[in-house]
């Protein structure tokens, strides 16, 4: 089964700081509880992020130019289309912002194992079984499916893939 998601199927909402919005693609919780969010977001200016305790985190930087994510011993390069991954409860900011860039978001509640993310330029097939969502970032094919940008697929099924998108793994 495939489930094809729009602009229309998101939610916009505050941060958690209070300092922007995200846009909220898809939630899973699991008992009440968290599992794991797809959202995308714009950084426009220096500035921390959010707080998420029990959260590994993964940003891709999908517009503009990036900027870098600093805290206490770390100083990650977030550069266009290169996911990095970081802990959700450590405290960051985001530094050298030079013009806004938008971003990815991949969360996940640390007890899961850690989503994988690829992002594709091109043709190529993406093996079933696990949960895959695949987020289109230009005009792109998914089993001969057209996805507009900004559009997000999810489906356990075997995909045959062309254009530009992100693709994440999701487990448990």
């Amino acid at each position: 089964m495939i489930q094809h998601l729009t602009h229309a199927d998101y939610t916009t909402m505050p941060w958690a700081n209070g300092k922007g919005s995200t846009v909220e693609l898809l939630r899973a919780e699991e008992n009440g509880g968290f599992k794991w969010r797809l959202s995308r977001a714009s950084v426009v200016e220096n500035g921390d992020f959010s707080i998420f305790p029990g959260v590994e985190r993964n940003l891709t930087v999908i517009t503009g130019p990036g900027f870098d994510l600093v805290g206490a011993g770390l100083h990650l390069p977030a550069k266009p289309l290169i996911p990095v991954a970081f802990a959700g409860d450590i405290p960051i900011r985001a530094e050298n912002v030079t013009a806004p860039s938008d971003d990815f978001n991949v969360m996940t509640a640390r007890g899961l194992p850690r989503s994988e993310v690829a992002v594709i330029a091109g043709q190529t097939q993406l093996r079933g079984g696990d949960l895959l969502a695949v987020y289109a970032l230009a005009a792109s094919t998914l089993n001969g499916t057209r996805m507009a940008p900004g559009d997000l697929i999810l489906t356990a099924e075997p995909l045959i893939v062309a254009g530009q998108m992100i693709a994440v793994r999701l487990y448990g």
